[in-house]
């Protein structure tokens, strides 16, 4: 009997430390400060109101790029997604798009740096959205409060039909945008879903990649390591058919975007497997699409610190939706403003 007492204490001591796990650890939802609900440009003089993914687009695409301390890599992103953007408005004069740089709490001269490209190029719709705190990655990309969706900064703030999501370091190509285009329009369904994820895997044996495992053979060694056993847990927690989850070039319709940003939780660099999951679940038309992509300095990325807590945020996001403490809602059937 004793022996029973004792197991029952024990399972009940586990599952209290289980669920002590999942709340300690699990992210927690952010409001906007009232700074964070108004956007910069270098047209205005003054803050403007940041619009919303629930209005009905009157642009072609946005573009999304989330910035942390980016003074040196920024501009040549901006110039070279620019000049490509301006093209395409020169060939098509119904190609419309906006620039949207989430500066996530930088320290920096980044939304300095910005806006005077935006001084510099008047044409260009160009706009800063600064959060006063260091929300990382995926916050950056979409700030979701779960009380009264709270959802108008980085993607959920797009006027764009088309919303691609794009790194400040300007490692992809920005032209191979066309190709996530060409396929998204190809799989989007009958209910405006679709999602086309740039990828780097057909890269692996590219002199590319490896340059860089002869220039830094040991962040190299590391870096394939812990890239293979991350691909092996993804395939254990559901994510199979995609070879690159990582890679920063993202394109949404504005269905995708607003049924998968408004239901987000994480904001470190797990958000992209969150952001693929949600999808799956609603399920999505999915295509993996080849980009070309180089090695930049800088990465922000801190290989085994950042693995680590990817390994951990994965866990919570498995576990949060497998207990149901995390459910998908449908934003259109909830409240669009506070």
């Amino acid at each position: 009997m004793e022996l029973l007492t004792f197991i029952g204490l024990f399972t009940i001591f586990g599952i209290s430390v289980f669920f002590a796990f999942l709340i300690v650890f699990s992210p927690k939802s952010r409001k906007r400060t009232e700074s964070e609900k108004y956007y910069l440009a270098s047209k205005t003089n003054k803050p403007q109101p940041l619009p919303s993914i629930f209005d009905e687009s009157v642009l072609y695409l946005t573009v999304v790029v989330p910035a942390h301390n980016e003074t040196m890599r920024i501009p040549l992103m901006l110039q070279e997604t620019v000049s490509y953007l301006e093209g395409r408005k020169l060939e098509d004069k119904n190609f419309q798009y906006e620039i949207i740089v989430v500066d996530d709490g930088s320290t920096d001269n980044t939304t300095m740096i910005v806006l005077e490209f935006g001084n510099k190029n008047k044409n260009v719709d160009l706009k800063v959205l600064k959060l006063e705190k260091n929300r990382k990655k995926g916050g950056a990309v979409a700030q979701v409060s779960q009380q009264g969706v709270n959802v108008d900064i980085g993607i959920l703030s797009s006027s764009g039909k088309h919303i691609l999501f794009a790194d400040a370091d300007g490692a992809t190509q920005f032209s191979d945008f066309e190709f996530l285009e060409r396929e998204l329009k190809r799989i989007v369904d009958k209910d405006g879903f679709g999602v086309a994820v740039g990828s780097r895997a057909h890269l692996v044996k590219t002199e590319a990649v490896v340059k860089v495992t002869y220039l830094y053979p040991l962040r190299s060694f590391i870096r394939n390591f812990l890239m293979h056993s991350f691909h092996k847990v993804l395939f254990i927690f559901g994510i199979r058919d995609i070879a690159d989850t990582q890679c920063g070039f993202k394109l949404f319709t504005r269905k995708s975007g607003l049924y998968i940003f408004s239901n987000m939780h994480v904001e470190g660099w797990i958000f992209d497997i969150e952001m693929l999951l949600i999808a799956q679940f609603l399920k999505m038309p999915i295509v993996e699409v080849p980009v070309t992509w180089h090695e930049i300095d800088g990465s922000k990325v801190s290989l085994i610190k950042d693995s680590i807590q990817m390994a951990m945020d994965l866990l919570i996001i498995r576990l949060n939706y497998f207990f149901g403490f995390w459910k998908i809602h449908d934003p259109l059937s909830r409240p669009k403003r506070e």
